[in-house]
């Protein structure tokens, strides 16, 4: 006799993120409802479990609780008009995906007036993360719900946080990414600076990982710089470049100085000129080798 299932959770977007949310949902014995406009990830999360719906109308009529993780403000508009389009009972709504403060704020007014509960929760971690459950959930909204929905957000996290009012999980996930931001180009530098001296690159890796200078940054990209290879995206610069957009904002709105977030912009859109969109955002230590004319002995291996 099968288990009995903790719940029904619907996943809209089934990307790098929301394809490793649904995953390790069902692993963790939910039931669990997927969508996404691409038929490849509908055939992959099918593969792994997922019951896929063919709309997000049809989702939303069987799932009381909806995470929507999405790559655009444009798509998160579409979602909210589906959903509340359906006039349903009231749906808890997971808005997990990083966008404006604007943009969540018109999704929370137009799911509230339907009748819904929309919570604002971003999460900290990449691809990578997201697919063995370290990820941690910035959650803000209704209390009683971010409470009640624990044990889902374990299904898919090692940690969950209630942030208080609706958006202050976006405004924290803005201060992370932009530490990210900068680790990340700093970890390429630091690479690229051993590479010239002549030391090996996983030498440079091994001991920076256990000196003063480590970061959870550099231990998840540095990987890629030593083998050069930029292939398997746990965040794509094509889609951090939007995410690099909203900090960017949301600072020069505050008038929050941000010196050292502002000199890693060149390196990012540097990286999208060469030709990385598709790549992970650790492809930035392939700009500075590039501009530093560092040689490598062995040749790079790509599925390009």
């Amino acid at each position: 006799m099968a288990p009995r299932k903790k719940g029904t959770v619907g996943v809209v977007g089934l990307g790098i993120m929301g394809g490793s949310f649904a995953r390790n949902l069902v692993g963790s014995g939910w039931r669990v409802l997927g969508f996404d406009i691409d038929p490849g990830r509908r055939r992959a999360l099918a593969k792994a479990g997922v019951e896929i719906m063919t709309d997000v109308a049809t989702l939303a009529r069987s799932a009381p609780v909806i995470i929507t993780s999405l790559p655009s403000p444009q798509a998160l508009d579409s979602v909210v008009a589906e959903i509340t389009a359906t006039k349903l009972p009231s749906r808890v709504i997971v808005e997990a995906s990083t966008f404006t403060l604007a943009d969540k704020l018109r999704a929370e007014r137009a799911l509230t007036k339907a009748g819904h509960v929309p919570l604002d929760t971003p999460v900290s971690g990449t691809g990578a993360q997201a697919a063995v459950k370290d990820l941690v959930i910035y959650a803000s909204g209704d209390k009683k719900t971010i409470a009640k929905l624990k044990p889902m957000f374990l299904g898919f996290s090692r940690a969950i946080h209630d942030l208080g009012e609706f958006g202050n999980g976006s405004r924290m996930k803005y201060v992370a990414n932009l530490l990210v931001a900068i680790h990340n180009v700093a970890s390429a530098e630091a690479m690229v600076l051993g590479m010239k001296s002549g030391l090996d690159p996983q030498m440079v890796f091994d001991l920076v990982k256990i000196g003063a200078g480590n970061s959870r940054v550099f231990e998840l990209r540095a990987p890629m710089m030593v083998k050069n290879n930029y292939d398997d995206a746990t965040m794509k610069i094509k889609v951090w470049q939007k995410d690099m957009d909203v900090i960017g904002a949301h600072a020069k709105e505050l008038g929050v100085p941000t010196p050292l977030f502002a000199a890693t912009m060149p390196v990012y859109e540097k990286a999208l000129a060469m030709g990385h969109a598709m790549h992970d955002t650790a492809a930035v230590c392939a700009v500075l080798e590039k501009q530093a004319r560092v040689k490598r002995s062995g040749k790079r291996k790509s599925r390009r």
